[in-house]
C-alpha cells in the first residue's frame, strides 16, 4: 500500500491518538497524553467509556458476521489499530470478509497500512466521514466493496465528533440511501447524562478539538431514521448483547450496576429492510 499525504503533526492533539492512549496504546504523543490525563486525573472512571465502546463494537461485528450474510464492512472514523479490530473479528469468523477503514488522521493511515500490508481483503482510506460520497467512490473503497451486496456501515464513537451544523444525520442517510437492503449499521455515541460528568467531558473535548456533542437517546435514535433498530435497541454499551463468557472487556453490565460513565456511551445495531 502506498501512503500519500501522511504528514503527522505531533504538536496538536489527535482524537484518534487520545483514544489510543486511554485504551493503553503506545501510538500517541505528549500532547495527546496531556488531554487524556485530564480524563484520567480529573474525571476518574471516564476511561470506562472507551473500553465499554470497544467491547460493544467487537460484539457487534461478531454478531453481524455470524448471524447474517454480510461480509463487507466500512469502518468510518476507525481510529488507530488496537486489539480486536474489525477485520480481525470479522475474518476470525469468516476469512473472506472485506473491510475498508476510513479516517482523516494521517497516523491512522500510516499505522493501518503497516498492520494490514499482508491482508489483501482490507484497505485504509484517508478521507473525511463528513464527505460520505467521497468515501463511497474512493478508488480503494470501490476496489474492495461491492455496493450491490449488503454492507455493514460502522459508526463507532464517531458521530459525537460531528457537530450539529455538520449534519450527522445526513451522513447516515447518505449511506442508508446507497447500500442495499440487508445492510447493517452499528452506531455508538456519547449520551447526555444531564450530570456534571457529561458537562465536564463535553467541555474538555470542545475546548481541545472544537467538537464533541453529547446527544439524548431521542437524538441518537433519530440518526438512524429509516432503518430498523434491532433488539435491544439503543442502550448503554455494556448492556448491548453482553457476552458474559468473553472476559472483562465483553462481560457487559447485566449482572451489576453500571457506573455513571458506562451509561454515557450507548450502542445500537440497525438494518436496512
Amino acid at each position: 500500500m502506498t501512503v500519500e499525504g501522511s504528514s503527522i503533526d505531533s504538536t496538536r492533539p489527535s482524537i484518534a491518538r487520545v483514544y489510543d492512549y486511554l485504551l493503553g496504546g503506545k501510538d500517541n504523543y505528549a500532547v495527546d497524553r496531556k488531554v487524556g490525563d485530564v480524563f484520567l486525573r480529573d474525571l476518574p472512571g471516564s476511561v470506562a467509556i472507551a473500553f465499554a465502546n470497544r467491547a460493544a463494537l467487537t460484539r457487534a461485528i461478531a454478531q453481524i458476521v455470524t448471524t447474517t450474510d454480510v461480509r463487507q464492512f466500512i469502518d468510518l472514523g476507525s481510529g488507530l489499530p488496537t486489539a480486536d479490530n474489525v477485520h480481525q473479528v470479522a475474518q476470525r469468523h469468516a476469512p473472506e470478509s472485506r473491510i475498508v477503514y476510513v479516517d482523516n488522521d494521517p497516523q491512522v493511515l500510516v499505522h493501518g497500512c503497516a498492520l494490514l500490508e499482508q491482508n489483501d481483503r482490507t484497505r485504509v482510506v484517508r478521507a473525511d466521514i463528513r464527505d460520505p460520497e467521497g468515501v463511497r467512490t474512493h478508488p480503494e473503497t470501490l476496489e474492495l466493496i461491492d455496493f450491490d451486496r449488503p454492507v455493514a456501515v460502522v459508526l463507532s464513537a464517531v458521530l459525537h465528533h460531528v457537530n450539529d451544523e455538520e449534519d450527522p444525520a445526513g451522513i447516515v442517510r447518505h449511506w442508508r440511501d446507497h447500500v442495499p437492503s440487508g445492510s447493517h449499521f452499528f452506531v455508538s455515541h456519547f449520551r447526555s447524562g444531564d450530570n456534571p460528568e457529561t458537562a465536564e467531558a463535553e467541555r474538555v473535548l470542545q475546548q481541545t478539538f472544537g467538537r464533541g456533542r453529547w446527544r439524548t437517546d431521542e437524538e441518537i435514535t433519530s440518526l438512524l431514521d429509516g432503518l430498523e433498530i434491532l433488539d435491544p435497541g439503543i442502550v448503554p454499551a455494556p448492556l448491548w448483547r453482553p457476552d458474559t463468557t468473553a472476559g472483562p472487556w465483553n462481560a457487559g453490565g447485566a449482572e451489576r450496576e453500571l457506573t455513571v460513565w458506562e451509561r454515557l456511551i450507548v450502542a445500537g445495531l440497525a438494518r436496512k429492510t
